[in-house]
């Protein structure tokens, strides 16, 4: 667990300035969960970068609740720890929040937060993925396509539309996670012959440090390898595809059309194909900005929704979280400003995110 406070984390927030001699300061506290990672931010309502803790992912839908209520209550304790403030607004966005129910029960062990908002995290996607804009564009959708794969719609007049995203229970396909067991399934069929030959049978195996894709499945059928390395395997994949293998080209296809049908599918329950409407794609798979895939994309939405305008998400989701929290405290367009560009300072973030 990492923790960073000031404004360039060099530090304790100074409270020697509140909004009231001898008052609290006034913030607002944010978090970003995904299924790798989740950060905690703690913000000035001037749009001042205060504090900041991060930790492992709390997916209440991979790691049951308890264990994302834990890592929670931890980094939101890390975060506020030696600061004198008062939150005034409290907004939790989450992976695995598909459902109403989900939503609900969140909500409910998370009473003693206060929380004004907790809702899927795709929203601080979205809201990160404009942050750029000269005004919040209300008619948006966004796509995330990391470990899984997820979309939402919403609409000026708070109208959305969503996903359950629950794998193939509720007939998603794709994401990190499916596409590297998509590349060994093929890899497997390649090698013992019920598939066309393929490029895969060689670079599976050599991106786990083994020889051949039967050694891969012994391996994992015995324990020998987690489960979870096959969700390594999806750049491989991708690897296989830019060096012209046809087996990994026809899944980067498929991965490219469904990303257009998500897409597609919330534009029409909104009633938003006719109107110019931007589309943030976001998640590892699509931060990796692959040509083929892209393409793909890009000729598939002009096909069926040719207004879309997309935006590949260059910032952390908490940008996002901070921004929605910011703006339901009633902060003006200068501490968003302000907020936008200290996140986007911060020594943390992975090189190249601006």
């Amino acid at each position: 667990m990492t923790t960073d406070t000031g404004a360039a984390g060099r530090g304790v927030a100074d409270s020697s300035a509140p909004a009231a001699a001898g008052a609290p300061r006034e913030v607002v506290l944010a978090v970003d969960g995904g299924g790798s990672k989740t950060d905690v931010i703690v913000v000035g309502l001037d749009g001042e970068f205060v504090a900041h803790a991060r930790g492992p992912g709390s997916n209440p839908q991979v790691l049951g609740l308890d264990t994302a209520l834990g890592i929670l209550n931890d980094l939101r304790a890390t975060a506020l720890d030696g600061l004198d403030v008062r939150v005034a607004r409290t907004h939790v966005y989450l992976s695995g929040l598909d459902l109403p129910a989900e939503i609900v029960t969140a909500t409910e062990a998370l009473a003693q937060w206060h929380a004004d908002v907790i809702d899927n995290d795709l929203f601080a996607l979205l809201r990160g993925g404009l942050h750029d804009g000269p005004d919040r564009e209300q008619d948006a959708v966004a796509v995330i396509c990391g470990t899984g794969i997820n979309a939402i719609g919403v609409r000026h007049d708070g109208a959305t539309a969503r996903f359950p995203a629950l794998g193939d229970i509720s007939g998603d396909w794709g994401g990190g996670s499916f596409l590297g067991g998509r590349a060994l399934w093929h890899a497997a069929r390649a090698e013992d012959g019920r598939g066309p030959a393929s490029m895969l049978q060689r670079l599976v195996p050599a991106a786990l440090g083994l020889s051949t894709v039967r050694e891969v499945t012994e391996a994992l059928h015995f324990g020998r390898l987690e489960g979870r390395v096959v969700s390594l395997l999806s750049p491989v994949l991708f690897e296989a595809s830019s060096l012209g293998d046809a087996v990994a080209q026809g899944v980067v296809d498929q991965q490219a059309a469904e990303i257009v049908t998500l897409v597609a599918t919330a534009l029409t329950r909104l009633e938003l194909l006719d109107v110019p409407v931007p589309v943030v794609l976001g998640g590892g798979v699509l931060a990796a900005r692959d040509e083929r895939l892209f393409a793909g994309i890009h000729a598939g939405l002009a096909e069926r929704a040719p207004l879309a305008r997309t935006h590949v998400v260059t910032v952390p989701p908490l940008l996002g979280a901070g921004l929605l929290a910011l703006e339901g405290a009633g902060a003006d367009a200068a501490a968003l400003t302000r907020f936008r560009d200290e996140v986007l300072a911060q020594s943390w973030l992975p090189v190249g995110v601006r």
